[in-house]
């Protein structure tokens, strides 16, 4: 129990010092860099944190819904902290073609979330190094290397990165339609039980950027390997949810969905 605390401990001081740097972003920074530094923090704390859940998942037998009550109570801290982050390239990009940003703000966010993806790495060993706890020190006796993170096969583990996406992006496009403080405890469930359920196949990680700090050092499979299953499995997927429920649902149902897009192109351009 005692591993347990120590991560818990080690995941509040990873968010604490997020935190800081986001208020300091948003009093001291304005526009674009206010944008990319959040980016930055956050995509931080959601790939350190993830290092440490993973670890202590691997290492430590945990009864199955201490795991859970773990994996629910820090989405829902992540959801509650990022500001209106994405933390994931498809989002940024998503954005882009919505007209939030542009693509070349778009472009300096995702090189922000992979530039901090790579710092998680480092922040991790360098906390898995003092040593805090046994699972620390039996993981640093390996030289801080993961092994093969699949659960099945190549195929089978991007089908599962694709479906967890597409249930993820589903979810977001209809959880406006819930009450506000209830948005973020939802989404949480529904990460939940994707990593509940695919978890053991691939990982469930449904987020390219985290997959690359996360997935991609391990051994067991090369990295076109890993681009294919948690690069272009969440890129279908996602792409393949927008396309259902903005373009094919309305057209099936009659809306002209053309004349939707231009109203709103120019009520964007009104703003």
């Amino acid at each position: 129990m005692s591993n347990l605390w120590v991560s818990v401990a080690v995941l509040g001081v990873v968010v604490l010092l997020s935190e800081a740097v986001r208020r300091a972003a948003v009093r001291l920074l304005r526009g674009s860099l206010s944008v990319y530094l959040l980016e930055a923090a956050s995509t931080f704390q959601l790939c350190c944190c993830s290092h440490e859940l993973k670890l202590l998942s691997e290492s430590v037998q945990l009864e199955l819904p201490v795991a859970l009550s773990l994996t629910y109570t820090m989405t829902v801290i992540h959801l509650l902290t990022f500001r209106d982050s994405t933390c994931n390239p498809s989002g940024a990009v998503d954005r882009a073609c919505r007209g939030r940003f542009s693509f070349g703000t778009a472009g300096v966010v995702v090189a922000c979330q992979f530039a901090a993806a790579w710092a998680a790495r480092g922040f991790a060993a360098s906390m898995w190094s003092l040593a805090l706890s046994e699972v620390h020190v039996q993981h640093q006796k390996f030289g801080f290397r993961c092994f093969d993170p699949l659960g099945g096969t190549v195929l089978e583990a991007a089908g599962v990165e694709l479906a967890c996406t597409f249930t993820v992006q589903a979810a977001a496009m209809h959880v406006h339609s819930v009450e506000e403080k209830l948005r973020a405890p939802l989404i949480a469930a529904v990460i939940t039980a994707l990593v509940f359920t695919g978890g053991s196949i691939s990982g469930a990680v449904f987020n390219p950027v985290l997959a690359f700090s996360i997935q991609f050092p391990c051994s067991g499979h090369t990295y076109l390997d890993y681009c294919f299953i948690y690069w272009l499995g969440p890129v279908l997927g996602m792409v393949s949810c927008i396309l259902l429920f903005e373009k094919i649902l309305p057209f099936l149902s009659g809306k002209d969905t053309g004349r939707l897009d231009i109203t709103a192109a120019l009520k964007q351009k009104t703003q």
